[in-house]
């Protein structure tokens, strides 16, 4: 199997409902590096899995979307605690999506699954990972 990760980062604002959130019920800020690995198990003809810099871009768009927000405006995140576990799983289905859609070129036949990992902080991260 072979994998490509491009990162990105993103910042955003949200608070969360319920005790188990503590201080973070409160509106806060949240800075996030974001790695988004794509894998697959065959190259294409010029023996890439995915083009770095299609990726880059389409993953830069994604997170885009996402940073500088208060994601509790957000009409994607209504009702929903915006959890560093649903925000990789949120972005890996804007990817997901594009892939499909054949946006980042050969990726749509090479690339069988993706990883979504959300770092908030240098010792706490979670991923969420999908097939394709």
């Amino acid at each position: 199997m072979f994998s490509v990760t491009v990162r990105d980062h993103m910042m955003v604002a949200h608070s969360f409902r319920g005790e188990v959130f503590g201080p973070a019920q409160r509106l806060h800020g949240a800075t996030f590096v974001v790695d988004v690995t794509f894998r697959g198990p065959e190259l294409d003809s010029d023996g890439i899995l995915v083009d770095i810099g299609l990726a880059t871009e389409h993953v830069h768009e994604v997170i885009g979307a996402l940073g500088y927000r208060n994601l509790d405006d957000e009409p994607a995140f209504a009702g929903v605690n915006t959890t560093t576990e649903v925000l990789a799983r949120h972005v890996a289905d804007r990817v997901a999506e594009r892939v499909r859609a054949g946006d980042l070129g050969a990726a749509r036949d090479q690339v069988t699954a993706l990883a979504v990992t959300l770092h908030e902080s240098h010792v706490a991260w979670a991923t969420y990972e999908c097939d394709l």
